[in-house]
């Protein structure tokens, strides 16, 4: 299949904002697609060409990109970084500069999908001394034998800025309407449903695409748990009072919410796999939490839940996230990290045993079972505090206990609960301090004066809309940071800058922050419609939320109003 068939579906996407539209285009891309390139298509069509679990990217930075236009078009950089500044899209840039190319290609390959996959899917095997000029000869290979438009779509593919607004669960409603025809809206609900578990189960809609087409809704229902490959979670929903809740589900568990790393541990004989929240593998990152699982984990078998938190050598207590953060992409000297930041587990669910998926099996059932098979370490590996109640007062002690031992808060669980992918479900409650943060994504940033000059000091968050997958800013933060969280953020925030006028950065949304605030005001100054006055910087959340999971635009708007604000 040709790679231009695709980038004509990019343009269609492009061009149309309807949801269904674009339904139609990609269910319409996806039958015409050949069995042995779906798979290849599905991940494309999302800007990427690895599955989500695999963790991988192909970091590929804007100033990188500039040098590799230049190199394969013959403008200067200079003069494409000019270009850049005006557009903000090097897709446009690389385009514009492929049309009036400097020097001719002779010989010109044509570009098939599976040659342009293949190609970007290197970039991961390609470390060392010398990468950076074997990865500018691959885009350089591919630029040769594009024509404009593809190398526009090409570009964006490889900074990951597709921009053609196809998010989840428009892939997943293409593949339904691809390949599994309903004719009424009870069958189209149990499609989805079977497509939605496939991927929870398999986090690689390319994988789920090519059992839709194969074998239907029977194929995709009969998705198996496989250890070593990350699983969708659990996610719980923000609640008013401890009180409200109690008073709707009776006797529930009111758990400790630790401020740590969410892990999901896998378990087979004496192999360990670690996945965060996000479904990436840090298991060498944590060679001590492996060592503590093939002790504590009984079974031949299991995949269990828990959060992992930083301890502090001299007194034992609690770390905030933020220095547990620190070993979770490290690269190098993990043995000397791990005994810097010593950790605790404490397990919360079990949702895999010896071949039995647990999913349906009652809360306070998984509990039992999770006492059953985990062997305590003491001050090392162990459950979860909780306590079951039905008294509010008993509750509430809890949650001040929990507060007390510098957590972030309690969650309180439906017993009869079953585990369900995602949020949105009656099951699991946070209960936090009364003041709401908010999770934003950075996009944008000021470079500082004076002694700053060289730090972003000053950072554009915003919110998301789900809607339309766009991320609206409601305001400007530059509060809550030390001198070494400043140089930190800057360093984070360097690779991930699309353009750049004066002192003002554009980043590409990627950094999620929880940011406190005073109040919440409505402004015309933000595309969002709304300020945080007084925002300030609460912790770093991108090492266990994606973009795609910052809070919206709904969220900002309820707690406007729920100030009591009018206007």
């Amino acid at each position: 299949m040709d790679y231009s068939a695709l980038a004509d579906i990019y343009e269609k996407l492009e061009a149309v904002s309807s949801k269904l539209k674009k339904t139609e285009i990609l269910a319409e891309l996806f039958k015409k697609t050949p069995a042995e390139s779906l798979q290849k298509v599905v991940l494309l069509v999302q800007g990427t060409i690895y599955p989500k679990a695999t963790g991988l990217e192909l970091g590929i930075a804007a100033q990188m990109m500039i040098r590799a236009i230049a190199r394969a078009t013959g403008f200067k950089a200079e003069a494409v970084e000019d270009k850049f500044k005006k557009t903000g899209d090097l897709g446009l840039v690389t385009e514009q500069c492929i049309k009036s190319r400097k020097q001719s290609i002779l010989l010109k390959k044509k570009l098939t999908i599976d040659f342009v996959f293949d190609d970007l899917q290197k970039f991961a095997t390609i470390t060392g001394s010398g990468s950076q000029d074997k990865k500018l000869a691959l885009i350089g290979e591919l630029f040769a034998s594009s024509h404009p438009k593809e190398a526009r779509y090409i570009t964006r593919t490889i900074l990951g800025e597709l921009r053609v607004g196809v998010a989840e669960g428009l892939i997943r409603d293409g593949i339904v309407e691809a390949f599994l025809p309903t004719k009424t809206k009870e069958e189209k609900e149990q499609s989805t449903a079977a497509v939605d578990y496939a991927w929870n189960i398999n986090a690689d809609f390319g994988y789920v695409a090519k059992i839709a087409r194969e074998y239907g809704v029977a194929g995709l229902k009969k998705t198996k748990i496989q250890i070593g490959k990350s699983i969708q979670v659990m996610l719980g929903e923000k609640a008013e009072s401890i009180e409200k809740i109690i008073k709707q589900f009776g006797k529930v568990a009111v758990e400790f919410k630790y401020d740590g790393l969410r892990a999901q541990i896998h378990k087979r004989e004496d192999n360990i796999w670690i996945y965060t929240r996000r479904l990436e593998d840090v298991t060498k990152q944590f060679p001590d939490l492996v060592k503590l699982a093939r002790e504590g984990l009984k079974p031949k078998e299991c995949i269990v839940e828990g959060e992992v938190l930083g301890v502090n050598i001299k007194t034992n207590k609690p770390l905030p996230f933020q220095i547990l953060s620190q070993r979770i992409h490290r690269k190098y000297d993990i043995e000397d990290m791990a005994k810097k930041i010593p950790i605790q587990m404490h397990l919360f669910d079990v949702v895999y045993l010896d071949g039995e998926a647990l999913f349906n099996k009652p809360f306070i059932e998984r509990r039992k079972i999770l006492e059953k098979i985990a062997r305590p370490i003491p001050k090392k590996f162990g459950l979860a505090k909780q306590l079951v109640t039905c008294n509010v007062k008993d509750a509430e002690k809890f949650y001040d206990l929990a507060l007390s031992e510098k957590q972030e808060g309690v969650f309180l669980k439906v017993l009869d609960s079953k585990y369900v992918f995602g949020r949105h479900v009656d099951g699991w409650y946070k209960i936090k301090p009364i003041m709401e943060t908010l999770d934003l994504v950075i996009i944008g940033a000021t470079w500082g004066e004076g002694a700053r000059a060289s730090w972003l000091t000053s950072y554009v968050i915003a919110c998301r809309d789900p809607s339309t997958g766009k991320f609206l800013a409601c305001g400007m933060m530059s509060t809550g940071l030390s001198e070494e969280e400043y140089k930190l953020m800057t360093e984070i925030l360097k690779p991930l800058i699309i353009s750049e006028k004066g002192k003002n950065v554009v980043v590409k949304p990627k950094i999620v922050i929880e940011v406190g605030y005073q109040e919440i005001q409505k402004s015309p100054n933000y595309e969002s419609g709304f300020a945080l006055r007084f925002p300030r910087f609460v912790r770093d959340r991108t090492a266990d939320k994606n973009a795609d999971e910052a809070d919206t635009i709904e969220r900002v708007e309820n707690l406007f109003k729920s100030q009591g604000q009018r206007g």
